[in-house]
């Protein structure tokens, strides 16, 4: 919990006033591939219960929850129109282009992409922003390394941290540091969560990867369903 103590952070969240504010999620385009929540799966609901019971503990209106639709967990991350590195955009376009551009160009650049093995996955930990997500055996956790390693290739580019990323599914963005009075009962609210999860959804279903876009967190619309 100490990543989210008001004691040890005196400033705002990183993210906060580009891609938030205290009411609503702001305008921030691009692309990426990712896995949605499978809501046909019975199993989803147990992911919802969770978010659900983040949403009562105290002082929670200290985070702005993405919404039930958009939840995720990313593949590959695409490029973002705040975010032009040379690590983070395809070397082999313009760093000025337009967010659409290069989703065209990945459009055409994925028609002919073979896709790795699909890959399962489970829930390994729960901070106040989310789930931590690994494969759900260490098969799977190879394969989705190995979606990584091919998804770079039509991307022309790997991140600093391609190799350390850690998978996710985000519920929500911190608008105000916890104060230190609750984070106990976050942290055992959260193990109890977590646990509760795990037993009701060894695996978290997720739909097989897809490249999609967004204008913003709310919405990421499927283009391309990259099936093995």
């Amino acid at each position: 919990m100490a990543p989210f103590a008001a004691s040890t952070n005196p400033n705002a969240p990183r993210r906060f006033g580009q891609r938030y504010n205290a009411e609503a999620f702001l305008p921030e385009a691009g692309n990426t591939v990712v896995c949605h929540l499978d809501f046909d799966a019975p199993a989803h609901q147990a992911v919802l219960e969770a978010r659900k019971r983040m949403m009562a503990l105290p002082e929670a209106k200290r985070f702005l929850f993405t919404p039930v639709e958009s939840l995720h967990m990313t593949v590959f991350e695409g490029v973002i129109e705040t975010r032009r590195t040379a690590d983070t955009w395809p070397r082999d376009l313009d760093r000025d282009a337009s967010v659409t551009s290069v989703t065209k160009a990945m459009i055409d650049r994925l028609a002919d992409f073979s896709a790795p093995p699909g890959f399962a996955v489970r829930a390994a930990g729960l901070s106040p922003t989310g789930l931590a997500l690994k494969g759900a055996t260490k098969e799977d956790d190879a394969k989705m390394r190995a979606w990584r390693e091919a998804l770079a290739k039509p991307f022309a580019y790997r991140h600093e941290d391609h190799d350390a990323y850690q998978h996710h599914m985000t519920f929500a963005y911190p608008i105000n540091w916890l104060p230190d009075t609750v984070l106990p009962v976050w942290e055992a609210e959260l193990g109890a969560i977590l646990a509760d999860l795990a037993d009701a959804a060894p695996v978290i279903p997720l739909t097989a990867p897809a490249f999609c876009q967004f204008a913003d967190m709310t919405r990421f619309e499927e283009i391309r369903v990259l099936k093995s």
